[in-house]
């Protein structure tokens, strides 16, 4: 996902963002991060939306802001959800999870709402890993 963002026109070129260091800024930064990567990510010019990648969905702590613990990526998957169907915008999302386990860690709904929203590529387990 990071070498084909490069290949894409500028406009639809997205944000990488790691699951993990989400999670993070939400310990650290509260409700503002689910702001952020939702109602906030709309370009201050055209209102469009940022098009963002989360980067391995799964691996991210249930996470904690002065007690308020929160499913942080729960949280923006379902608000990017809604703003699909209202702005269109797009979400791109890379997991080692299938979709039971998805279900397990996220809920029914999540499943759900991720199913309408992606296209899914999946490779054999025997596939050769391209990040060496």
């Amino acid at each position: 996902m990071n070498l084909l963002r490069h290949f894409l026109p500028l406009d639809l070129r997205y944000r990488l963002r790691s699951c993990r260091e989400i999670s993070f800024e939400y310990s650290r930064d509260s409700h503002t991060v689910l702001h952020r990567y939702t109602k906030g990510s709309f370009s201050a010019k055209k209102f469009d939306p940022v098009i963002y990648c989360f980067d391995d969905l799964g691996l991210e702590n249930e996470t904690q802001h002065y007690g308020n613990s929160c499913s942080v990526m729960a949280e923006i998957l379902l608000s990017c959800y809604d703003y699909y169907h209202s702005f269109g915008m797009l979400t791109h999302l890379t997991t080692n999870l299938n979709s039971t386990e998805i279900e397990k860690q996220y809920g029914l709904r999540v499943r759900s709402r991720l199913r309408e929203m992606f296209n899914l590529i999946a490779f054999p387990a025997d596939a050769v890993d391209k990040r060496k």
